[in-house]
């Protein structure tokens, strides 16, 4: 498909025509049956623990009526081994027959389990059983947040990354192109960055080139190999799946691109033109901490060429300071084609920011904006944001998931309001 014929218009959500099977998992994954292992055994071992407990003395059958059939909140362990069994059943049904693959059942089941530990030591009365009245509901405890990070860090990420190469595998033996080919790019209509805005595009893109450095010349290829994997990521939008939507219509795609991995995408209608949007987020790059309240510092390190330049940015904190400030360096690319602006963008090294221990280095994926004109309202563009980054540092995926959603989300929001700000008073 080339890409002057791919439309990112309102038909834009409709699903491709492309008939590329989707991987088919019909047997369970190895790290999934893992987990179920696990869960079985969390089980099976809290209630060894309780059954230890209750023949200490060797009064077994006495015990176990006292505790089941007289059953006491206080003093009780009973609660613990029937909470163990629920966590193992809803766990097993949710991950083993259903195939769910998402990390909600599994937080559900550590929120609840972890509540129901933590006000039972505080008023019960387990530490007069002896050391496994408080062994007990310890080892459960850990053992809930064992099935948690389990899930969230090797479960949900490594069947995604299968499922990436049965994909490329798929498309390689039906003789189809894989969402990443190398081909060359058609040379097309280039945009300019500030440098050079009032140039116009000629021969002496060719001579600028012969007087590239070795490390000038890598710039330029990563900008260009990103470009090329971003165009393919959004020609397959029947791989997107919806994630959330706001009132003014913005809307949070999720895909996952082989040899990449989750990226999400930012879709939203802008009362501006194209040129008006592309030269706030990106050919004024410099400015955007005065209206990108999640960016502090942004600056522009070295123009390569007219279309390719290296940028760093620093990134403040989110989640509430959960997620520190993150610093990333980037190279870019920049194309222009009739009604539409296009940015790509991957991280790369520069040594006018090496990494330092004052701030966590992030390291984007392959990304950028595209904007394009609305063809039912030619004042106003169509933004399309590919964010694909990996901020490092052990943090939980759905707090990384929930909090790029967010950014990307009040991005267009604060780029709405400055958009509105610059707008001529009728």
């Amino acid at each position: 498909m080339d890409w002057t014929e791919s439309s990112l218009n309102s038909s834009y959500l409709v699903g491709s025509a492309d008939s590329t099977p989707r991987p088919e998992n019909k047997k369970i994954s190895d790290v999934r049956r893992t987990f179920c292992l696990f869960v079985t055994f969390d089980f099976l071992f809290v209630g060894l623990l309780w059954l230890t407990e209750l023949n200490v003395d060797g009064n077994l059958k006495d015990k176990l009526i006292n505790e089941v059939v007289n059953y006491s909140y206080q003093t009780s362990l009973f609660d613990i081994f029937c909470l163990g069994a629920v966590r193992c059943t809803m766990l097993l049904l949710a991950y083993a027959l259903f195939r769910l693959k998402h990390w909600w059942m599994v937080a559900l089941t550590t929120f609840v389990s972890s509540a129901f530990l933590i006000v039972k030591v505080i008023i019960s009365q387990l530490l007069k059983k002896g050391a496994l009245g408080y062994v007990i509901p310890i080892v459960s405890f850990i053992l809930v947040w064992v099935e948690t990070w389990f899930v969230d860090f090797k479960v949900l990420p490594q069947e995604i990354k299968e499922e990436n190469r049965q994909l490329q595998s798929q498309q390689s033996g039906s003789g189809q192109a894989p969402l990443i080919y190398p081909r060359p790019l058609s040379d097309p209509h280039f945009y300019s960055p500030p440098s050079s805005l009032d140039g116009s595009d000629d021969d002496s893109e060719d001579e600028t080139k012969k007087n590239l450095t070795w490390r000038e010349k890598e710039y330029v290829q990563q900008g260009k190999r990103s470009m090329e994997v971003m165009k393919q990521t959004l020609s397959r939008q029947d791989l997107w799946s919806f994630d959330k939507k706001t009132e003014y219509g913005d809307v949070i795609y999720i895909t996952d691109v082989t040899g990449y991995g989750r990226t999400y995408i930012l879709k939203a209608v802008l009362d501006a033109t194209p040129e008006a949007v592309f030269d706030e987020v990106v050919v004024n790059i410099e400015a955007m901490p005065q209206w990108n309240k999640a960016i502090t510092e942004s600056q522009v390190l070295q123009r390569v060429e007219d279309h390719t330049f290296v940028t760093y940015e620093v990134a403040a904190s989110a989640a509430r300071g959960l997620i520190s400030p993150r610093d990333f360096v980037t190279v870019r690319r920049v194309e222009r084609r009739p009604d539409r602006f296009i940015s790509s963008g991957m991280s790369t090294t520069h040594d006018a920011r090496p990494v330092h221990d004052g701030i966590v280095r992030g390291e984007n994926g392959v990304g950028g904006f595209v904007v394009d004109r609305n063809r039912h309202n030619h004042e106003q563009s169509v933004l399309h944001w590919i964010l694909n980054t990996d901020l490092k540092g052990k943090l939980p995926g759905y707090l990384v998931q929930q909090s790029l959603a967010g950014v990307m989300l009040d991005f267009a929001e604060n780029l709405r309001q400055r958009l509105r700000g610059m707008r001529p008073a009728v």
